[in-house]
């Protein structure tokens, strides 16, 4: 745990990692803000984006390496607590592990269904919603999630930064964006993604609002399951509300916003012959997205 004033850090930063400070400069003389207006009552929002690319060329180095290990103002102060950062699957199964269980669960939803295990001892089992079902293995970390799944040794966790590394050669897409994605304005979750065709699940919160954009590869079909929906194509501006549709076509400039007080949930479903997230002509954007 470490403990500084932000001023003492970054001169040990521009001390002992110049070219990191430096970087960490530049990216903030780069960065784009915006402020939010989320209703007619002016309720500000100020949020700060820093630029891709300086991010990315900021050096990869840890507070450790680059300063702790280094700088000559360190005390250490010892305490009695309990203390452990998580920072493996290894350490999370330490922490949850209890000793009236043969193998530690940790389930992300309440109705998550409980592993099945015959023979199976000693093992980390991580689960999102399917089934999992493990027999004659012992010292195993199984990691389930809508994405991908794990399954290593117990004491190889560290490994999993190879396998990051292996994804981002290749599947980049899986690397960067996850299943579920939070942005400005909500979130949304691919439930499929397949050939020819994506599903989400799209959540507007009340007053956000998505780009003016369009397609080059897709259509879109849009349909409300809660709240309403403020829907502009082209030169038209219409409600879709639960239980309603509407068609986007490729090639039409298109916005969805949430005029509401409650959030809008609606399925999306594109339909082209390439439905990557870098598929989108931003023409206005409240949140200075490029």
């Amino acid at each position: 745990m470490f403990c500084f004033k932000a001023g003492v850090f970054l001169e040990e930063l521009q001390k002992y990692a110049p070219e990191m400070h430096q970087a960490c400069l530049n990216a903030i003389s780069k960065n784009r803000s915006h402020c939010e207006v989320q209703s007619d009552e002016a309720i500000h929002a100020s949020e700060i984006r820093i630029d891709l690319e300086a991010m990315i060329a900021i050096p990869d180095n840890s507070i450790d390496y680059a300063v702790m290990e280094q700088s000559q103002k360190v005390k250490v102060v010892p305490c009695d607590m309990g203390w452990s950062d998580l920072g493996s699957f290894d350490a999370l199964f330490d922490e949850i592990k209890q000793p009236s269980l043969v193998n530690a669960v940790l389930p992300r939803l309440d109705k998550s269904p409980q592993p099945i295990c015959i023979d199976a001892n000693n093992n980390l089992i991580v689960t999102r919603e399917r089934t999992i079902a493990l027999i004659d293995v012992d010292d195993l970390l199984v990691v389930d999630t809508a994405d991908a799944i794990l399954i290593s040794k117990k004491g190889s966790s560290q490994k999993v930064k190879n396998v990051v590394a292996q994804i981002k050669k290749q599947a980049p897409e899986l690397a960067e964006i996850h299943r579920l994605a939070h942005r400005p304005w909500g979130t949304y979750e691919v439930l499929v993604d397949t050939v020819g065709y994506k599903v989400k699940r799209i959540m507007v919160k009340p007053g956000g609002r998505l780009s003016l954009q369009k397609h080059f590869h897709r259509n879109e079909h849009w349909i409300v399951v809660s709240g309403t929906a403020t829907v502009t194509v082209d030169d038209k501006t219409l409600l879709v509300r639960p239980n309603e549709s509407t068609y986007i076509k490729m090639g039409q400039v298109h916005r969805l916003e949430n005029d509401g007080k409650i959030d809008l949930v609606m399925i999306e479903v594109q339909v082209g012959e390439y439905t990557g997230e870098d598929d989108i002509v931003r023409i206005e954007d409240i949140y200075s997205r490029s």
